[in-house]
């Protein structure tokens, strides 16, 4: 049984790449997509926000000016969402893409009112394109619409199963995080998500949950309150 009624999911551009680390990996893409769909069928409400480092990472680049670069990542976020949203569709779910800028016909305007209309209609809804500005990050993004649009809880899927005190593939002593709270992220600057993010949820006191996204039935786990990951409350 669900334990949130409406949840926002955030996967890294990454993780859609699997093995080949750019671009897409259709399977490692439909077995989320599977699980998406089995939480949706059981009544929860789904958004997704999908990072764009598949394609682009901007900021290593000294040669091209950062608001360009950003705006090419936000580019990048909605190819993630159009795909993803295809691969969706393709297990019978129905989907929109939402932006905060027009992008023609591929996506809708983002508002609170869409969201909640398309939830209404059991579809899962994407939020493309960042917040559509530069200088925030995916994380900020993530947490914005979370706040907007009342999710209970911010489900982080991740490379690694939660929030580690040192990197756990250099130091064998590093030790997994059950729990922790965002005033300590801020004040220890522990980079879990980015600063500005971790200032959001903890004023507006949102919860995350950061989980292992290649575990078995990792997102039907997290939903149903079966993770080990780290739960980072406010």
């Amino acid at each position: 049984m669900a334990v949130y009624k409406r949840v926002l999911l955030k996967l890294s551009g990454e993780a859609l790449s699997g093995d080949k680390k750019s671009g897409f990996d259709e399977e490692t893409c439909r077995k989320v997509a599977v699980q998406i769909k089995e939480i949706s069928d059981a009544g929860t409400d789904v958004s997704v926000v999908i990072g764009g480092g598949n394609f682009w990472r901007g900021r290593t680049s000294e040669n091209i000016d950062r608001t360009k670069a950003d705006q090419i990542g936000m580019l990048a976020t909605v190819m993630n969402c159009i795909y993803m949203s295809e691969i969706l569709r393709s297990t019978g779910l129905d989907t929109e893409i939402m932006t905060p800028f027009a992008c023609g016909t591929f996506t809708s305007l983002f508002s609170k009112d869409n969201v909640i209309r398309a939830f209404k209609e059991k579809k899962v809804v994407f939020f493309a394109g960042g917040t559509g500005h530069p200088y925030f990050s995916t994380d900020t993004a993530t947490v914005l619409r979370a706040i907007e649009i009342e999710a209970d809880v911010i489900l982080a899927a991740k490379a690694v199963d939660g929030v580690y005190s040192a990197d756990p593939s250099k130091d064998p002593n590093a030790y997994k995080y059950d729990t922790l709270e965002f005033s300590r992220i801020v004040d220890e600057k522990l980079g879990v998500i980015d600063l500005a993010a971790s200032v959001l949820c903890m004023e507006n006191k949102m919860p995350m949950l950061i989980f292992g996204l290649n575990e078995e039935n990792s997102i039907i786990n997290a939903v149903s309150g079966k993770s080990n990951g780290t739960v980072i409350t406010v």
